[in-house]
């Protein structure tokens, strides 16, 4: 088994967790700020988490996904033998540590980039990206490709031989120094497919259990996570189910979703696989905010948790903070973390929670990496169970404000893993707006 198959993720946006400057000046000293995450560690582990992703760390322009030189740490955020500290205490607290690759587009001022701009079509990096003649709306006296019409965001040429090797070269220097475990690969569903077999080849070289885990929206995953390529993607498309079956009160629509991906059916897409499973992010409003009914919150962490993925927690949404991207942009998203005042501003603390969710998940072979069984559905109540390795866990969810009672086909007093109370399953009884796991 791989450890990221009964991993817990920790999601922290760096330069809004340690409250930088949003743009980045040259001519500033560089901070330290990274190192405060060592404070940081028990209150994460605390939370049950055992793995932290970061998202960009290397010295860019301004969100950190412009990035201008991939072998040094944001100045922002510190220098590179602070942040080698951040990541010995981390693993030295058994949690491993996965980065942010941003290899489909770089910043205007990356270096390759800048001799372009001096040089226009006779530079020698040209061919480093996707320029020809014409020009682009910064007059620079060519054209060359964005992203998805940002053109303050460069697009690689990832077909050149150069450029990948450059970016492996990265990739290494990163294991060594750092000693990361895994990348996140930002816009996955962008890469090219060869380069994300050379870049398999090339990690799993450096770590047979190197994580490549990539960013994709919808389609069929099995594009990008197969064993030649990414061994997890982002599953947006349950992301959307999670929220809007509770705002909806229509349970069935995220069962759809699970039982098309995870289900018993031959054609069932992604048995057995590990998708990455989130209810926020960095790029989406906060799930506080998302829904309508505050008491659904420690519910669709329940369903996200138990669901087949490896869960992510997002920082401070463990407090129930909210953000809305709709009215603030992604500002609203990523503000500097303070556990106490987002206590006292969030919804509902959710710590607790957490924690005795991700003990499951990391205890039990049937949360893992367990197969998916629907025991019982309607509008507003959910069940399902998870098998694995001789146990069977059993979620039961009522997202109602009534009282409600399953029909599950069981009987025996079985322990609720959330309260550690035991319950009798037959006619077993949910109040409302309440979650239980039981083994059985």
């Amino acid at each position: 088994m791989n450890w990221f198959e009964n991993a817990v993720f920790y999601h922290i946006y760096p330069i809004g967790y340690f409250g930088c400057p949003r743009v980045n000046d040259p001519n500033a000293e560089t901070s330290h700020a990274v190192l405060r995450l060592i404070d940081d560690i028990p209150r994460i582990k605390s939370l049950g988490c055992n793995a932290v992703y970061f998202g960009p760390v290397f010295e860019s322009v301004a969100h950190g996904y412009d990035t201008v030189d991939y072998t040094k740490i944001d100045r922002r955020l510190g220098t590179n033998e602070d942040f080698a500290k951040v990541c010995q205490a981390l693993h030295e607290n058994g949690l491993r540590v996965v980065l942010d690759g941003v290899f489909n587009h770089v910043g205007r001022d990356f270096g390759a980039f800048k001799d372009v701009r001096e040089h226009k079509l006779g530079s020698a990096k040209k061919d480093w990206f996707h320029v020809r003649e014409g020009n682009s709306c910064y007059n620079d006296g060519f054209y060359y490709e964005g992203w998805e019409g940002h053109y303050e965001l460069v697009k690689l040429n990832l077909y050149n031989p150069e450029v990948k090797q450059y970016l492996k070269d990265c990739i290494t220097g990163w294991k060594k120094e750092f000693g990361i475990d895994g990348l996140r690969l930002d816009v996955a569903y962008c890469l090219d497919l060869n380069f994300l077999k050379e870049l398999h080849g090339h990690c799993k070289w450096l770590a047979d259990d190197f994580f490549l885990l990539g960013e994709t929206l919808h389609g069929d995953y099995n594009k990008w996570m197969n064993p030649e390529m990414l061994d997890s993607v982002t599953n947006y498309e349950c992301y959307k189910g999670l929220f809007s079956s509770f705002n909806d009160m229509n349970m069935f629509e995220i069962a759809h979703s699970i039982n098309r991906q995870f289900g018993s059916e031959n054609w069932c897409l992604y048995r057995g696989k590990h998708l990455y499973t989130f209810v926020d992010n960095h790029d989406v409003t906060r799930i506080a905010t998302m829904l309508k009914t505050k008491e659904h919150l420690p519910l669709i962490y329940t369903l996200m948790f138990m669901m087949p993925g490896i869960p992510a927690v997002y920082y401070g949404s463990e407090y129930g903070i909210e953000g809305d991207k709709r009215g603030g942009g992604d500002d609203a998203l990523r503000p500097e973390f303070n556990a106490e005042k987002m206590k006292s501003e969030g919804i509902l603390d959710l710590s607790a929670h957490i924690k005795a969710l991700a003990e499951i998940q990391k205890n039990h072979p049937a949360a893992a990496w367990g197969d998916y069984k629907q025991v019982q559905l309607t509008n507003r109540q959910y069940a399902f169970s998870r098998s694995a390795d001789g146990e069977t866990l059993l979620t039961v969810i009522n997202c109602d404000s009534a009282p409600f009672t399953f029909n599950l086909n069981m009987g025996g007093e079985k322990e609720n893993l959330l309260t550690g109370e035991k319950t009798e399953l037959g006619g077993l009884t949910l109040p409302a707006f309440t979650s239980a796991v039981f083994m059985v």
